[in-house]
């Protein structure tokens, strides 16, 4: 079995119809050939949260620890994680301005699937031809057409 075999590869992305407004979600999981798709939506929320809950939704689907590659089109997702989140849980949950950390309920839910796996961390610029970034675009999409159409469960 090679490394590859045991690499989970994941997209994610969010999308806001308003911001605030009406959000969705949507992630692509690729593992051992195989591929699931997620999505999902919120009445109210902000394009960050959408962004967020995506690697949230994402990662709480693998049911071990796993090798994982997540890719976002999140600037704010991928410096949170990978940058300011240290900072963040240093200085209680504050900004380096001292003032509350924005999305905090998700961010520390962020952590707690992060904790569980090893993780590499990608940005890629959105709405630039990446399959699988605009698969999951189309997913957070769906997610809000549903939402809007009253189909939403």
């Amino acid at each position: 079995m090679s490394d590859d075999d045991e690499q989970v590869y994941i997209y994610t992305d969010g999308a806001c119809r308003g911001n605030p407004g009406p959000g969705g979600w949507g992630a692509v999981l690729r593992y051992r050939g195989h591929e699931r798709e997620l999505y999902g939506s919120e009445a109210e929320t902000t394009n960050n949260r959408m962004e967020l809950t995506a690697a949230i939704r994402a990662l709480e689907t693998l049911q071990r620890p796993c090798r994982v590659e997540l890719v976002t089109d999140s600037k704010y997702v991928k410096q949170g994680v990978t940058e300011w989140l240290p900072g963040w849980k240093r200085r209680n949950w504050r900004s380096a301005s001292g003032q509350p950390v924005k999305n905090r309920d998700l961010w520390e839910a962020l952590d707690a699937e992060a904790a569980r796996h090893s993780i590499e961390w990608y940005w890629v610029r959105g709405h630039s031809g990446h399959p699988e970034n605009e698969r999951a675009d189309e997913l957070a999409n769906a997610g809000i057409d549903e939402l809007l159409s009253g189909a939403a469960s």
